[in-house]
This record gives C-alpha cells, structure tokens and sequence, in this order.
C-alpha cells in the first residue's frame, strides 16, 4: 500500500513540469511535484536566459525557475525535494517510489527532461556558463565577433555551427571523426559558409579559462596521432546529443529508438492512459524552456480533463 495518495503527481521540476503544476493547482488538483536531482532543471545551469518572453532584460536561469517554482506553490502545489527511485504504471493507481515512500497517484505527468551529453572534462564542468555550453541558441548570441569551437559531427553540431555564424566571426567544428554524420544537406551548407572550419580526428582533451574571465582556448588530441595542439578559441558549445531521461519507463512506456517518450500527436498523451508527458522527455526538436512550459500547460489540461472524465 502506498503511504500516500494523490490525484496528479508531477515528475520533474523544469519549465515542463513547474508550468503543469501551476496550471494544475489553479485547478484545484493540489498536485505533487517530485522535485529529483536537479530542482529546476537544465535551465540551473543556464547563467544569463535572454529569450524566456516577458523579460526583456533577461533573467538568470535559477531565478527564473524559483519564480515559475513561488507562482506554482502560491496556488497549492506541494514539492518533495526527492528523487524516484522506481515507477510501476502497469496497475491502477500509479505507483511511484522515492528513497522516503512510496506514493499513490491517479494521473501522473512526466516531466524529466534531457541531459546534454558532455565530453567528461573537469574543466568543462567548472566552465559551464563561462563560455561553455550546450546550447548556441541559448547562448550563442554572448558571443558576438568572438571566435567559437563546436565539439561534434552530426546535424545537431552543424545546426548549431550554422547558428552561431550569425554573431561570430569564426567557428571551428572539431569531429573526431574525418567526415561528418549530419545529414548531407547540412553538410553542404556548413561547407558553403565561409565563416565555418573543419578539424577533423580531433577530440578537445582540455578547456583553458577561469569563471572569472571565461574561455580562453583548448587542447586538442588527434586520435590518430596521439599529437596534442593548442587551439585559441572564446567558447567551446558541446554539441554531441542529448540523452532523455526515460531510464525509469523503460518497458513501461513507448519510446522512440533514442528514448524520447512517445505522446499522441497533438496532445501529451502518453501510451498509457492517464500518463502524460511534457517538455524534453518528449521533445528532441526545439529543447527550449518556453516549449517546454507550452507542453506543461497542455499535460496539466489533458490530466485535468481525464481525471474530470473518470469521475463523471
């Protein structure tokens, strides 16, 4: 039996599942939002957000996300700064379990985002938001005539090359490869921009830079090689996928090839009635906090509407 019983509980706490909860409790679900590991998501890692409407002189992500966190609480949401350890959505009610408790909930809405893939560097992890990044749309526009490193080769890194040659004077793609995954039309727009440059058999092995003054260049291994070389660069955008965080739905829910969730088209929707999913889990097109809001405001609407529709 579960310690505890709720109509909806929220799982994850970004822009997806803190905009549900507000939706949600503004209609009277007193929802649970299971904050996990990283309360407020991908965007705590975010320094300056420029692009989130209503802030025209933009806002830190943190904040950001403690604003959309005070705006949900206000009507009722409750939080539990834990993490699920496991989900069993085969039986009605919906169990859900945490280091603490165990937790019984009627609809739940899935909101636990994506993790960028990193290289696994200790300086990348000490300059993420002082020049090193996930993001370009994000981030990009902070680097204006600057020159830029892109780690990658498949269309994501060439979509975010393409994009940053609109602010900088010169980005290099570093592939460790010695030609590109991405799509062929990419790579022929990425060849055709003059401002875009190649090296290829590379891996960045280290970032230079302090918090203080950012990026300042990387050390490059040749994977052929072994040769190391250093390379001046003002910022480094990591761009080798992004990995949903769908580990504890596995075989419980539909999932695509990479393990986005699987929602209805035009709605959040999952293959499990009562289960809806919003934000990142579900969305490896856009990847933007105000997407991911737009999803949580439709989870909680289409929770509400099937839990009104149970209880006629």
């Amino acid at each position: 039996m579960a310690d505890e019983n709720h109509r909806l509980v929220i799982i994850g706490s970004g822009p997806a599942g803190l905009t549900a909860a507000l939706y949600a409790s503004r209609a009277n679900l007193a929802p649970l939002v299971i904050e996990g590991l990283e309360p407020g998501g991908q965007l705590t890692i975010t320094t300056d957000v420029e692009n989130y409407p209503g802030f025209p002189d933009g806002v830190q992500g943190p904040e950001l996300m403690e604003i959309f966190r005070r705006q949900a609480a206000r009507f009722g949401s409750r939080f539990e700064s834990d993490e699920v350890a496991e989900v069993n959505l085969r039986s009605h009610p919906f169990e859900i379990k945490t280091g603490a408790k165990s937790i019984g909930a009627e609809a739940v809405i899935i909101s636990t985002g994506a993790s960028a893939r990193w290289l696994g560097l200790p300086s990348e992890k000490r300059l993420t938001g002082y020049g090193v990044s996930a993001c370009a749309t994000c981030d990009g526009a902070f680097f204006k005539d600057k020159e830029v490193v892109v780690v990658g080769g498949g269309d994501t890194a060439i979509e975010e090359a393409l994009f940053l040659t609109r602010f900088c004077t010169r980005v290099t793609v570093v592939h460790r490869r010695d030609e590109l995954r991405a799509s062929q039309i990419m790579q022929e727009r990425a060849r055709r921009n003059s401002r875009i440059g190649f090296i290829w058999d590379s891996v960045v092995a280290e970032i230079y830079g302090e918090p203080k003054t950012g990026v300042t260049g990387v050390r490059l291994e040749n994977v052929k090689s072994g040769a190391t070389t250093d390379f001046r660069t003002d910022a480094v955008f990591v761009a080798i996928g992004h990995k949903p965080n769908t580990e504890l739905f596995r075989g419980q829910l539909e999932m695509d090839e990479a393990g986005y969730l699987k929602v209805h088209l035009g709605s959040t929707y999952t293959s499990v009635a009562g289960v809806f999913a919003a934000g990142d889990v579900a969305d490896h097109v856009y990847r933007q906090a105000i997407t991911a809001a737009g999803t949580g405001c439709m989870a909680a609407l289409d929770a509400e509407r099937w839990l009104g529709a149970r209880h006629h």
